[in-house]
C-alpha cells in the first residue's frame, strides 16, 4: 500500500496531484474532511472501497463501494474519521483494478 499526500484546497484554488492507483491499495491520512477524487481511464467500471473500521449498530463491517464507470470520474467523501480511521488516523482504499486509474486525495 502507498500513502498518498493530502492536497488543502485552499481560498485562491489548486491543481490537484493525482497518483497511480496502487495494486495493494493506498492509505490516506484522514481528518474528517477528506474526500477522493478517483478517475477511471479504462474501458470497464472499477469498484473502490474505503474500509470501514467500526462495526454498525447491527454488528456488520459496512465497507463504503463506489463504482465508478469506464472512462469515468467520481469524487467520493467525506469519511468519518471515527469509522473509517485506524489508530493513527488512517484510512484504507483498494481497488477492484488500477489499469489507468489515478487518485488525488483532498481536503479542507
Amino acid at each position: 500500500m502507498a500513502q498518498l499526500t493530502v492536497q488543502k484546497i485552499a481560498l485562491t484554488g489548486i491543481t490537484p496531484t493525482y497518483n497511480v492507483a496502487a495494486v495493494a491499495g493506498d492509505t490516506f491520512v484522514n481528518n474528517g474532511k477528506t474526500f477522493l477524487h478517483v478517475k477511471n481511464g479504462g474501458a470497464s467500471p472499477i469498484t473502490v472501497t474505503i474500509d470501514s473500521k467500526v462495526l454498525s449498530n447491527y454488528g456488520t463491517d459496512v465497507d463504503v463501494v463506489v463504482s465508478v464507470p469506464a472512462a469515468s470520474e467520481k469524487i467520493i467523501g467525506l469519511f468519518d474519521a471515527v469509522r473509517f480511521d485506524d489508530s493513527f488516523g488512517i484510512a484504507n482504499v483498494t481497488y477492484s483494478a488500477v489499469t489507468t486509474v489515478t487518485v488525488a486525495v483532498i481536503s479542507y
